[in-house]
């Protein structure tokens, strides 16, 4: 198999690092304790969506990448973007497909406060589990207390200012949350593009090897969290949601992690970066789809048409 190297700036890492706790810190202005009590007072759908998110999608992918003849690199990058908490978007794309936004933020909230144990110890299992993935874990030496502390610097710690500024300045948050989310969005476009142009000959090499798995992994994801949805008997409202969150992950988040800890492990980047392209492509469309029908009345909670408001 074909090495995969990528050339980046070691700077870049700072800068990324920055562009989440921003991301972070812009979208939890807006989050309030209620996110996390309703999975106390309606439990059902977002503990599915947990479930799918952080046990039945990372021992999925990692038989995936056992059972395909695919490069280590490749493979750990597909694991790692599997460990990941959901994206903020996810919540968006909900909203367009008519979907129960509380669900969504309700996993989107408890799933980022939770990714500072989950995510490393989801990695570390799992990338020790496929034989080829632990010959480069154990090669790359990554301290699991490094880890545990960088996502709770780029994720827990921005988000936990995020919903205190929004506590104490609500109005404050309200007019900064929406320009905020615009900049880091913008800012993250030109991150990715700025690694696409400078390893533009590399991704040209390799995008025969990474597309089908991205394509494959994401599918997988949206197909897991409709499945179990559906098994479990959820409104529809809640199939929608619980399905595009575990199809959209924080891939900003794991190229930080690569950045940090795997600089060396080009694959990685390479699944990170496109799995952020395709995922919302793919999101968007099945929200697109699912808004040309709405849920039985029933199906929609007072909580998601009030939060799909604004």
């Amino acid at each position: 198999m074909t090495a995969v190297n990528l050339e980046f700036s070691p700077t870049a890492m700072i800068g990324l690092n920055a562009i989440i706790a921003l991301m972070m810190f812009g979208v939890s202005l807006e989050l309030r304790v209620d996110d996390f009590r309703r999975i106390l007072l309606a439990p059902k759908a977002p503990l599915i969506g947990m479930l799918v998110q952080f046990v039945l999608l990372p021992a999925s992918t990692c038989l995936l990448t056992i059972l395909l003849p695919i490069d280590p690199s490749l493979a750990m990058g597909m694991i790692l973007v599997a460990t990941c908490p959901s994206g903020t978007f996810s919540n968006i794309m909900t909203w367009i497909g008519r979907g129960n936004v509380a669900v969504s933020a309700s996993v989107t909230a408890v799933s980022s406060v939770t990714a500072g144990i989950f995510t490393p110890l989801n990695f570390a299992l799992y990338a020790g589990i496929n034989p080829q993935t632990r010959a480069l874990l154990t090669e790359i030496s990554v301290d699991p207390i490094s880890l545990l502390l960088m996502v709770l610097l780029v994720l827990i710690l921005p988000m936990a200012l995020g919903m205190f500024i929004g506590k104490i300045r609500p109005l404050l948050a309200q007019k900064l949350e929406r320009p905020l989310r615009n900049f880091s969005l913008l800012v993250l476009i030109a991150f990715v593009g700025g690694a696409f142009i400078k390893n533009y000959d590399q991704f040209l090499e390799h995008f025969h090897l990474f597309f089908w798995l991205v394509v494959l992994l994401n599918t997988m994801a949206l197909g897991l969290g409709y499945i179990c949805a559906r098994l479990w008997r959820l409104p529809e409202a809640d199939v929608r949601a619980v399905t595009l969150e575990t199809g959209i992950h924080n891939s900003a988040l794991g190229m930080a992690l690569i950045f940090t800890f795997f600089p060396q492990a080009g694959g990685m980047l390479l699944i990170a970066a496109f799995w952020g392209c395709w995922q919302l492509l793919a999101g968007l469309l099945l929200a697109l789809y699912w808004s040309r029908s709405a849920p039985a009345a029933s199906d929609l909670a007072p909580s998601s048409i009030n939060q799909g408001s604004h």
